[in-house]
């Protein structure tokens, strides 16, 4: 979050936001809101601000001003860089996005990126870069280049490096693919936008369609929603005979996707296989999982290995 998100530039709104933000931090999440709702008094235009009395107001039980706060922060932040639209979904105020704001992501894993290994593999238990390559093995192949989407700091890319003869990878986020060349295994690193089927240079910049023999997304599809565009990216990437590894949080039964409390979407495998068989992939293997804690609760997901015909 940039350093304008932070203050409203007011001193005396400032420091009633963090005493606000004392009181929610010890339970109080009503006082809190009442003197957020002071500090916005004096800092009305301050997008930070509105969401963070949204989230006060929500966890304090008042829904209809949870939304009224999340609005006006839309209002102020267009490009929705807090995901309030998702939060606006949640509380029932607009229908479900395709898919979540671009900036949102962007920012979510920039601010993410210097604590993201420790907070995902250390603490969450994450496992699908080992699953995923796991299934990857068991074909037996060698590729000549791999793609891996959404690679984030690079996890993916050691557990698949052995089988590959190019490894690249691309991420939305530049602090995580700072982090995935650190790593030393990927060949190309670039920034794409997975979710914008019209901008998507960084994959296809100077280099062929049909390239990849194997493409992989480890948990990189529960941040897109509708996965109809992506799969058409996935078609254009994977030459005849590719392979296709990836994951997604299991939605359970049901022929489509919903957005979880987590911000995060969950697509229940009707819907993947569904969309595989249009894009004419044949599934190989199907693992169900869990593939990583949240709250301390396990996260069910959906392990996918597939094949686009020769």
């Amino acid at each position: 979050m940039q350093p304008h998100q932070l203050s409203s530039g007011d001193v005396i709104a400032d420091r009633r936001a963090d005493y606000a933000r004392m009181l929610e931090e010890g339970g109080e999440p009503g006082a809190a809101a009442e003197l957020m709702e002071q500090a916005l008094e004096l800092a009305p235009a301050w997008a930070a601000g509105w969401y963070r009395l949204a989230t006060y107001r929500e966890k304090a039980g008042k829904a209809e001003a949870a939304i009224e706060a999340y609005r006006n922060t839309l209002a102020l932040d267009p490009e929705d860089i807090f995901g309030s639209a998702l939060k606006l979904a949640l509380l029932g105020d607009i229908a479900t996005p395709d898919r979540p704001p671009s900036r949102y992501v962007e920012r979510l894993f920039d601010d993410y990126a210097d604590r993201f290994e420790t907070a995902l593999v250390e603490k969450l238990d994450y496992s699908v870069p080992q699953k995923l390559a796991a299934l990857v093995s068991a074909t037996g192949r060698h590729y000549a280049c791999a793609v891996d989407l959404g690679c984030g700091t690079g996890l993916l890319g050691p557990e698949i490096h052995g089988r590959v003869g190019r490894l690249e990878g691309f991420d939305l986020s530049q602090n995580m693919l700072a982090k995935a060349a650190e790593k030393a295994v990927y060949d190309h690193l670039a920034q794409a936008d997975l979710s914008l089927a019209s901008d998507l240079s960084g994959l296809f910049a100077d280099r062929p369609r049909g390239r990849a023999d194997l493409v992989t997304a480890a948990d990189v599809l529960m941040y897109l929603g509708n996965l109809e565009s992506v799969f058409a990216i996935i078609d254009d990437l994977a030459g005849a005979g590719a392979d296709l590894a990836f994951s997604v949080e299991d939605a359970g039964e049901g022929e489509t996707f919903h957005l979880a409390p987590s911000l995060r979407y969950a697509h229940s495998e009707a819907y993947v296989t569904m969309l595989l068989a249009r894009h004419g992939f044949e599934i190989l293997d199907i693992a169900k999982t869990v593939i990583r804690k949240d709250g301390g609760k396990p996260v069910a997901g959906i392990l996918f290995l597939t094949r686009k015909p020769a």
